[in-house]
């Protein structure tokens, strides 16, 4: 086994590149530690392309085995099962900055596949799996315009913080991830404690300068291991055919493009392809087929709409590069929900409903790192009818838990300390008509109904996505974009925050990078639409509402001595069980003795509270209690004060007058007032009746 090894020092950490050893089957294979993190990435690419295929077949897969921080995975089968949620979204991580770099007309299959073999919580994984997949690439000989090189950047007292740790992670006020190549940047992926656009950019660029290491590193290791490149060529291309389809429909296409609405826009750009292909595809020798002439298709609408906006001429929909679309705004929508709004934004709107819930509602997550709960969770659903569309409903896609995930970076910045805050917040965002960055409108929808539930939310947040249109060295920064200038453009750009800064910041690149000029274009402008969005929100509602929904659940917090859980706990949990049931209402202890009483009637929030108060109240000397008689004795009765505390009165205590049986003053199961007169060392209680209100 001919196994070569790469050594660089990245941050504060050691990172080792090796090959040779393990998976050798695969076109390319790579382990890869920084720190005790190790993760094994694979790539394998098919030698042939499938004939006809029209685009690029690329799967990545990132799984964690839980053996990687010694554990034996829960549940009835003890493996590993559908990827959570943290796994799906580092695959969209891997996947968004290689793909733009495989070359146009590349359409063999490859699938990278990287496993966490051993974990280390101050080198994070998805950093690791980034970087190991650009070297599986480079090696692997297949067609690749990298490497790439990744790295994760904080931001603390000042400092930007290259790869930092779990520890260092939580007191730092941005989490970015960037990736890109030896000229350009790729890949943002960030949430931030309302930073400004200048540290934002900082950041980036930061990240950016740092990883030039890695990518030198990468690039000697490729040259030792010295793998042949593939002889692959791209395919030819047909004047002609461009030709002639331009003849048939570029003038058609460039009215409809002028269309404004989108099914009109979609409907008729449907009637010019069927012309075109109508006219042009042929089954006689030496004639079009049909994917040919679709393909010639797609690169003449691509040309059309990107050509006006160069050329400086109105948008799809008639705007200039910076206009927003028209924005209504409505909250409240939903009369039985906690919080509500409609965020319409042109052709995209989200219906958001925020829904209160108790400690017992958060998630819990099983995760490498450990077992936690997640008081707040923000959920995604993008419905096929949004769309016009018939589709699959059901299980959320990687799409849907990215879009989630992107519109919890924007509002997390802004939320109140969850771990102070008495309630567990669900968020969805239901997406009920999309043209262009529905992330974005469920930023928007969901700064709106958490407001409407009465969080108190640090401020307003609102989210915009940019787009770009980059043609040798003339741009154009687009703001708040279509889906088909998303579709035919070279970059998605999308940004969050509020007055005061950016909570979250994502860009995805389709060509092979950006310059820090276009950026910083893109955050300014970013900025002005965004403020203009929350203009339009705040003349709606600007803050939290102060009162909480009728149907939104009441806390009442009181602690209690740590030593006494167990007795309102109960045996098997019976004690607290009882009192739920009977009260309706639900009850969370903590370990150091703080109970939080939730229920929508006060009244019986009220009264479970005293029953907790009576199982941890010690009995008092002097203090006149209301008890029931447990017992009859000879000599007196047995009376119960507090839960599991009886106390004996004397039969001489019963009343004025002689009594000489003491049924004929008391009767078992009697409510009676009692005055505590002693409690003996041994903790026996003497009780009273005739010294009540002495």
């Amino acid at each position: 086994m001919a196994v070569t090894t790469k050594e660089f020092k990245y941050g504060d950490h050691t990172v080792t590149l090796e090959t040779g050893e393990i998976a050798r089957q695969a076109t390319g294979a790579v382990k890869i530690s920084m720190g005790e993190t190790v993760v094994l990435v694979t790539v394998v690419a098919e030698k042939e392309a499938v004939e006809g295929r029209d685009f690029f077949p690329l799967t990545v897969n990132y799984q964690e085995k839980t053996y990687a921080v010694g554990k034996i995975p829960g549940g009835f089968l003890k493996r590993e099962a559908r990827p959570s949620e943290n796994e799906t979204l580092t695959c969209r991580l891997i996947d968004r900055p290689i793909r733009p770099l495989f070359p146009k007309g590349f359409a063999n299959e490859v699938q990278v596949i990287a496993t966490v073999l051993s974990l280390d919580p101050d080198a994070a994984p998805d950093v690791v799996a980034l970087l190991g997949t650009s070297a599986a690439l480079a090696i692997s000989g297949v067609p690749f315009n990298g490497p790439i090189g990744a790295a994760r950047v904080g931001y603390q007292d000042g400092n930007y913080l290259l790869n930092p740790g779990t520890e260092a992670l939580e007191g730092s006020e941005l989490d970015l991830v960037v990736a890109g190549t030896e000229n350009a940047v790729l890949m943002v992926e960030s949430e931030a404690q309302l930073l400004s656009e200048e540290v934002m950019l900082g950041a980036v660029m930061y990240g950016h300068e740092q990883m030039q290491t890695a990518i030198q590193a990468i690039k000697e290791f490729a040259a030792e291991v010295g793998t042949p490149a593939w002889d692959w060529q791209p395919p030819a291309v047909d004047e002609a055919l461009h030709k002639a389809v331009a003849e048939a429909g570029e003038a058609s296409f460039n009215e409809a493009y002028t269309i404004k609405e989108k099914m009109a826009r979609y409907d008729r750009l449907g009637e010019i392809r069927k012309e075109i292909l109508a006219k042009l595809v042929s089954d006689e020798e030496g004639g079009y087929s049909e994917s040919e002439v679709q393909g010639a298709i797609g690169k003449l609408e691509k040309k059309v709409v990107r050509g006006r906006i160069i050329n400086g001429e109105p948008r799809i929909d008639g705007r200039d590069t910076r206009t927003v679309r028209d924005i209504t705004v409505k909250t409240g929508v939903l009369p039985r929900t906690h919080g509500s709004a409609l965020f319409t934004r042109g052709e995209t709107q989200a219906l958001v409903v925020t829904t209160l819930g108790t400690d017992r509602d958060s998630q819990v997550i099983d995760a490498l790192e450990g077992t936690y709960r997640e008081p707040f969770m923000l959920q995604y659903n993008f419905p096929p009818y949004c769309v016009g569309e018939t589709g699959r409903t059901g299980t959320p896609g990687r799409r849907e838990i990215g879009h989630g995930r992107l519109a919890k970076r924007g509002v997390i910045g802004v939320m109140p300390d969850m771990e102070e805050y008495p309630y567990s917040l669900r968020v969805v965002s239901e997406i009920t008509e999309s043209n262009g960055s529905s992330s974005m409108a469920s930023v928007c929808g969901s700064s709106l109904s958490m407001m409407d539930a009465g969080v108190p939310l640090k401020a307003p947040v609102a989210g915009i996505a940019m787009g770009l249109i980059k043609e040798e060295n003339k741009f154009a920064v687009l703001t708040d974009i279509l889906g088909d200038e998303d579709h035919l453009g070279d970059m998605d750009f999308k940004v969050a925050g509020s007055e005061n800064g950016v909570t979250a910041l994502q860009m995805d690149i389709k060509i092979d990078g950006i310059t820090r000029e276009i950026m910083q274009a893109a955050l300014e402008q970013a900025k002005e639409g965004r403020l203009h969005i929350l203009g339009k929100m705040n003349a709606v509602l600007d803050k939290p509402r102060q009162e909480l929904s009728s149907y939104a659940p009441r806390f009442i917090t009181m602690k209690i001595n740590p030593d006494k859980i167990r007795d309102v706990i109960g045996k098997g949990g019976a004690t607290i069980r009882a009192i739920t049931e009977e009260t309706g209402t639900s009850i969370d202890i903590t370990d150091d003795g703080v109970v939080k009483i939730a229920s929508n009637d006060q009244v019986a929030a009220e009264e479970a509270r005293r029953q907790v108060e009576q199982l941890t109240a010690d009995v008092e000397v002097g203090k006149v209690y209301e008890g029931k008689v447990a017992k009859l004795m000879d000599f007196g009765a047995f009376v119960t004060i507090l839960p599991g505390k009886d106390g004996l009165v004397h039969v001489s205590q019963i009343c004025e007058e002689r009594v000489e049986n003491v049924s004929d003053k008391l009767k078992e199961g009697e409510m009676v007032k009692v005055k505590v007169l002693e409690i003996d060392k041994q903790g026996r209680i003497r009780l009273s009746m005739k010294a009540v209100g002495q």
